[in-house]
């Protein structure tokens, strides 16, 4: 199954070693996440680190560890659907229009604990319990 992985499930992976990190490299799932993921990561990298426990180092092994089982998607590959995201999500959390716009392109759930997600009935959203249920 495919799935377009919200960064926030991506940060908690890294600075715990719980059922997020477990099903990201544990499960036959297809994760893909807009490459603006990688850029909110760097962005609180410091934040991750410090919750983390984890040092530079360390942090960078993890985040290329777990990057093999998530494939970064290019921004030209969902712009065609950038528009639709926006109506969809735009008005609820305009950062999450590129999550909703990579899973209209490719035909598939978001995978997200944040609630605003389920705001929406365009695109499907699994939580972590959800997920759960179908690991």
């Amino acid at each position: 199954m495919r799935l377009v992985i919200d960064t926030n499930k991506i940060i908690s992976a890294i600075i715990k070693e719980g059922f997020s990190r477990e099903i990201l490299v544990n499960t036959r799932f297809d994760f893909l996440t807009p490459a603006y993921t990688l850029s909110e990561i760097i962005k609180y990298k410091n934040e991750i680190i410090k919750k983390s426990g984890l040092n530079e180092n360390e942090f960078s092994n993890l985040l290329d560890y777990i990057f093999k089982f998530v494939r970064v998607i290019n921004p030209q590959m969902y712009n065609g659907y950038l528009r639709s995201a926006e109506k969809i999500i735009g008005r609820i959390h305009i950062s999450d229009v590129p999550f909703i716009a990579a899973a209209l392109a490719f035909n598939c759930p978001v995978w997200s604990d944040d609630k605003h997600f389920k705001q929406q009935n365009e695109v499907k959203v699994y939580t972590t319990k959800e997920i759960a249920n179908l690991f």
